[in-house]
């Protein structure tokens, strides 16, 4: 009988390669991701307490949120975000709709562009007591 050695040198460096390549790639997307779900997270608050706020003071509030995350693609053109309230009497909704595309450079070998395009829409009431 033959002996044989389970050696598995060449799959175990395969291995640390692709572990390696997605690990690099984890640490360029992450900071993305993350930036862009706290800055829908901080939309949906800032909608919900906007009951007596003019649409500029929320506009506003919102961008100084993308300016506190490094998200440059919101503060660099007007139309990124849009706010709108609406009802009348005691009770209304306020939407914020983002709209941008950040791109994230995988150390110049790739480049990939995430598009957020969401739609926050929370109700405000006026007088709750």
């Amino acid at each position: 009988m033959k002996r044989q050695r389970g050696e598995g040198k060449i799959g175990c460096i395969v291995s640390l390669l692709v572990f390696g390549t997605l690990a690099a790639a984890g640490y360029k997307a992450f900071p993305v991701y993350y930036s862009d779900s706290e800055l829908v997270d901080a939309c949906g608050f800032i909608a919900s307490s906007s009951a007596r706020k003019p649409v500029e003071t929320v506009e506003r509030e919102v961008r100084d949120k993308a300016r506190e995350l490094a998200i440059p693609e919101v503060l660099a053109d007007r139309s990124t975000v849009r706010v709108v309230k609406s009802g009348s009497g005691e009770a209304g909704t306020c939407t914020i709709t983002l709209r941008y595309k950040r791109t994230i450079d995988f150390y110049g070998a790739y480049q990939w562009t995430k598009e957020t395009d969401k739609r926050i829409s929370k109700p405000i009431f006026e007088n709750i007591g």
